[in-house]
């Protein structure tokens, strides 16, 4: 109920800001306003081409377009996990083209014919020029995961909507299209982000690297054969303290570079340059000789094994946050309680590793709720002391007669203390 009510008074806030500013913006008019940066000057640069009484996307290229791209392939071996996905949570998913001109949708009964109603099916034209100031065109625009809530949509009618859209990259790091998962402002959920950039990188891994052209620049930053026998990377990044091994030997690396190397690891299928930038700094401004110069540093720790220009590892890396991510993936709750030691790197305030953060906390968090079997609510609950709702579910699995029923009864006592 809380969360419900916070999302409304959000929405109500935009609602107020939208019906202030946009006819001001408009009429060439400028004022502060409690909204994004980021949002505000979309609308500035929607209003010249959009009506922001629109009813529906204009019409795009042809749907047709879907059977020659690049896409389609990886998109349909991830079709059933994706339909799983919104069909379960209420929500709609589409992936458009370059241009943002819709190519597949899939979802719930519900949301897909409210998605139809303003056009967001095969051949809609969703970029900002088009559409405005939605999640699609923003990601198209930066590059980079967006999110678009509610009345920060330039577009009236899609004011009862919450979008979470992700960029997806060909191999040579340009921009193929977006996946977009939406659903109404009141399904509003901080994991969706996280899940669309999951299968964001699930879809790039699985395009052929012949897909599209890699430029000779691209081809000639491989690394060298002597690299093929670099020592193997351990990384350490849950709970308080972080380690990074290499063959053996400690990486005495600075926070910035645990950093990087975390999200290397999550992510083994590398970043662009501008989209690492961005789960390192977000909007802070930092310049791009610092931000080089960071991942050069880690390149020499490395021996030279992370490639350029798009970033990633090449050679062989063991996380402990990696393994409770794929324990979570396959159902296996006893080796994501075990191996959970804590919450990813917990000083860190990176985009990207908050967003990871909670991606895996939520998911160990969650999978130990739906348990049956009290150790993992146990084993759980020693390392979230103040977390009443697992000590709960300990004292609920647990018999009458179980010695351990005073281990979960204390710690929910203390909880709640």
């Amino acid at each position: 109920m809380a969360e419900q009510g916070a999302l409304r008074q959000r929405r109500t806030v935009l609602e107020h800001e939208w019906a202030r500013m946009v006819p001001q913006r408009r009429a060439g008019a400028g004022a502060e306003v409690a909204v994004r940066h980021e949002i505000t000057e979309s609308w500035a640069r929607s209003l010249a081409s959009v009506d922001p009484g629109l009813a529906c996307a204009p019409p795009g290229g042809p749907a047709a377009g879907w059977a020659r791209s690049p896409l389609r392939g990886p998109v349909t071996e991830l079709a059933d996990e994706i339909r799983c996905i919104t069909e379960d949570a209420g929500f709609v998913a589409a992936v458009t083209d370059a241009s943002g001109t819709i190519l597949w949708t899939c979802g719930g009964t519900l949301m897909r014919r409210r998605a139809e109603r303003v056009n967001f099916a095969p051949g809609g034209r969703w970029d900002e020029p088009a559409m405005g100031t939605n999640a699609l065109s923003l990601a198209l625009r930066t590059g980079r995961p967006a999110t678009v809530f509610s009345a920060e949509h330039l577009v009236a009618a899609l004011h009862g909507w919450v979008c979470y859209c992700a960029p997806i990259h060909a191999p040579d790091g340009r921009v193929l299209g977006v996946l977009d998962l939406s659903t109404t402002w009141d399904r509003s959920h901080p994991l969706a982000l996280p899940t669309v950039r999951t299968l964001t990188s699930a879809i790039e891994a699985r395009l052929p690297r012949g897909a599209t052209p890699v430029p000779a620049a691209l081809a000639a930053t491989a690394l060298p054969a002597a690299h093929a026998t670099t020592a193997a990377v351990s990384l350490t990044c849950l709970g308080p303290a972080a380690r990074a091994r290499r063959g053996g030997t400690d990486l005495h690396l600075p926070p910035r570079q645990v950093e990087i190397l975390t999200l290397l690891a999550l992510e083994p299928d590398g970043f662009a340059p501008e989209r690492l930038r961005d789960a390192l700094y977000g909007d802070r401004p930092v310049t791009a000789s610092t931000f080089k110069a960071e991942v050069s540093h880690l390149r020499r720790a490395l021996g030279g094994a992370l490639t350029t220009r798009r970033y990633a590892l090449a050679v062989p890396l063991t996380c402990d946050a990696a393994e409770v991510l794929r324990a979570l993936e396959r159902g296996d709750t006893t080796a994501a309680v075990e191996r959970y030691r804590g919450p990813l790197l917990p000083l860190s305030e990176a985009p990207g590793v908050r967003a990871w953060r909670q991606h895996l906390e939520v998911g160990v968090r969650e999978a130990v709720l739906a348990s049956a079997r009290p150790e993992h609510a146990l084993r759980y609950g020693a390392r979230a002391p103040y977390d009443s709702a697992v000590h709960e579910h300990a004292l609920r699995l647990l018999g009458p007669a179980d010695p351990r029923r005073g281990i979960a009864g204390s710690r929910l006592r203390a909880s709640r203390s």
